[in-house]
């Protein structure tokens, strides 16, 4: 059984929170990019929170890089924090870190993006 991902978001002035919940998987499309693309335009600082998220495969990897891809055009600055150190060794492995930077926590993200 397939658990849906849930996405609440937090957006305050040209900052936004994505808060993922549940596995993030090619199911995944509309709590990912739907949620980034409803984002008020004003949003230049995105951090991404990966902390309730037990599973990430393939597919949602791709969700993630198409964001990560998107916000980067846009001249967003994203950030992730929460992620298993086996998705940190992923994440780094992938080269995302051309695109992101991984913090352990919130705080620490936070200040990533001042």
């Amino acid at each position: 059984m397939v658990t849906q991902t849930k996405t609440k978001v937090d957006e305050n002035g040209d900052l936004a929170v994505l808060r993922f919940e549940g596995d993030i998987t090619s199911h995944s499309e509309e709590a990912v990019l739907g949620k980034y693309r409803a984002l008020n335009a004003a949003t230049k600082k995105i951090l991404l929170d990966f902390s309730k998220v037990p599973y990430l495969n393939s597919s949602g990897i791709a969700l993630v890089i198409q964001l990560l891809m998107a916000a980067n055009k846009a001249s967003q600055k994203v950030v992730c924090f929460g992620l298993s150190a086996h998705f940190v060794k992923v994440f780094t492995m992938l080269g995302l870190a051309k695109y992101t930077s991984l913090h352990a926590d919130e705080t620490a993200a936070r200040e990533a993006v001042g």
